[in-house]
């Protein structure tokens, strides 16, 4: 079975919504209701943070990298 959803924001009483072409001729059905917002939450990277363990001088090796272009 084929579905079509489409979510709109009515400006009136009255929504248009297309359908597929394989639908022309066939009884469908049409229900409405609200649709819930869903609030972008911020990804979570917590999962993903960690802490670097560096030895030696940061400085040193930054300069080195910036040498080799």
């Amino acid at each position: 079975m084929q579905a079509v959803r489409s979510v709109v924001h009515p400006r009136g009483k009255t929504v248009s919504i297309t359908i597929p072409p394989a639908f022309v001729g066939l009884d469908i059905e049409v229900v409405a209701f609200p649709a819930e917002r869903q609030s972008k939450k911020p990804y979570d990277f917590s999962r993903l943070a960690g802490k670097l363990e560096w030895r030696g001088d940061a400085v040193k090796e930054q300069r080195k990298l910036r040498d080799e272009w």
